[in-house]
């Protein structure tokens, strides 16, 4: 499947790519079916001048046919000023299998001409599925080449987020870490990126303004940080959040408390900074849903009403694009639906792929069960007081998706075409409930897209930054 050394590489491109004098695609349809998949699987697991190679070339070749990573920001303002309605971009954390679990957003997304679509992936994701900014990039790429996806491509760095133990031990050093992540996720090409600084918000304080402090203050000195770095007249699109997900429902003096005070910092920072366009916000669900003790999930009601009311109150007060619903993925279908009804302006997606994908009957048992030897192996520590094995496995087998990476590139054409086509499924009934069908014309319209050139030494020295991580 790969290349051993670039001479392979290079032979492969011969009357596909012309890579020189100009940089050319000479035959479109032989890039898709013989080229793409050697080069994402280059990207992922070559030798290191092989995958520097092969990632370089994802990218010039996605800039070629107009699919170009981009920001939210543009798009996000525009549903602030009511430019359009009652549609929620789907924000999709790609934890596994993420080539081919890409492949099947694309293809429903090109079959419906949705250009709404985001792909994520969070701090903490980052560690536990074993792909640094980069990476994912490229092989988002890889896959919408693939699939014959054009357009703007939006890429999420999702909750990056201050951990609370290592704050307090040395509040300097976790600021300087998440500062360090920024950097390379807009070098890596992801254009969007949530603060979650949520976990430092004071319940116990008496005012609201300083329950929120030191969101609002860190949140807004991450801003700052993260425009200074902006480069080719991309305007990041930034997020924060009020509540962490998991906890009390959000409300909106929570809301006008974090936003007032975020807004006075960001001005005494510098009055021309651009700031959030977005506000991640708690209505009762959780990451990875609620986990009964047999291992089903337990219905999860969302406050639709405090939503809407939050989104309402974000785009009139703070002309911002409006609210973020996190944990979404697990909830019942036929809730859904009432996301754009209520004007969320994005949602985010993971857990649900993940378990089509463990919990498929395709899915190789002998496979699952070294997985879940690896967690009991390197994760019993994290078993809680009272849980049944059911509920550990369920909660940790995310923790199990980065070290059996390549097993799961390597699963037999069946089980992974048979997974893919539950995937695209489940795609296709989400963009429908989503009012994001037809929404390529909308996005080309609003967003601004714009190519960005690199070169192999860029791509070389990502690869040192993530082996430096």
């Amino acid at each position: 499947m790969e290349h051993k050394n670039t001479n392979e590489l290079f032979n492969d491109l011969q009357g596909i790519i012309k890579i020189k004098d100009p940089f050319e695609i000479i035959d479109e349809i032989r890039l898709r079916d013989e080229l793409v998949d050697k080069l994402a699987f280059d990207a992922v697991f070559g030798s290191s001048e092989v995958m520097v190679k092969a990632r370089f070339l994802l990218w010039k070749i996605s800039q070629s046919l107009g699919i170009v990573p981009t920001s939210d920001h543009d798009l996000y303002m525009a549903r602030g000023r009511n430019e359009y309605s009652n549609k929620t971009m789907p924000s999709i954390n790609v934890r596994a299998m993420t080539y081919f679990t890409a492949r099947a957003a694309f293809k429903a997304a090109v079959k419906n001409k949705v250009g709404m679509i985001q792909f994520e992936l969070a701090r903490s994701e980052i560690g536990y599925t074993n792909q640094r900014p980069a990476e994912y990039t490229v092989i988002l790429l890889a896959a919408a080449i693939k699939e014959g996806f054009q357009g703007p491509l939006f890429i999420l760095g999702d909750h990056f987020q201050v951990k609370v133990k290592k704050y307090q031990e040395d509040p300097d050093k976790e600021i300087e870490e998440i500062k360090k992540l920024i950097e390379e996720a807009i070098h890596g090409g992801w254009f969007s990126l949530d603060f979650d600084i949520s976990t430092l918000v004071d319940l116990k304080k008496d005012s609201l303004e300083e329950q929120q402090r030191l969101n609002y203050e860190i949140s807004a000195q991450l801003t700052q940080y993260a425009r200074s770095l902006e480069q080719n007249g991309i305007t990041l699109g930034l997020g924060g959040e009020i509540g962490e997900v998991g906890e009390k429902n959000s409300t909106p003096e929570e809301l006008r408390a974090f936003m007032n005070g975020y807004n006075k910092t960001l001005q005494n920072l510098d009055t021309n900074l651009k700031g959030l366009c977005k506000i991640s916000v708690q209505t009762g669900t959780s990451h990875g849903g609620v986990v009964l003790p047999d291992g089903t999930l337990a219905q999860v009601k969302v406050d639709f009403e405090t939503l809407k009311t939050l989104s309402q109150v974000i785009r009139d007060e703070f002309d911002m694009g409006g609210a973020v619903q996190h944990g979404a993925s697990t909830l019942p279908d036929n809730a859904f639906a009432l996301f754009p009804e209520k004007e969320t302006l994005e949602i985010h997606l993971a857990t649900g792929f993940q378990n089509i994908l463990y919990d498929h009957e395709k899915f190789p048992p002998e496979l699952k069960k070294k997985m879940y030897q690896y967690l009991d192996e390197n994760h019993l520590d994290e078993k809680k007081e009272g849980q049944t094995d059911d509920q550990f496995y369920y909660k940790l087998r995310k923790k199990a998706l980065g070290p059996f990476k390549k097993e799961l590139w390597y699963l037999e054409n069946d089980c992974k075409k048979a997974v893919m086509d539950d995937l695209e499924k489940k795609f296709t009934f989400l963009f429908k409930q989503l009012n994001v069908f037809n929404t390529q014309d909308l996005v080309n319209q609003l967003a601004k897209p714009v190519k960005v050139e690199k070169s192999e030494e860029d791509f070389k020295k990502y690869l040192q930054d993530e082996e430096n991580n």
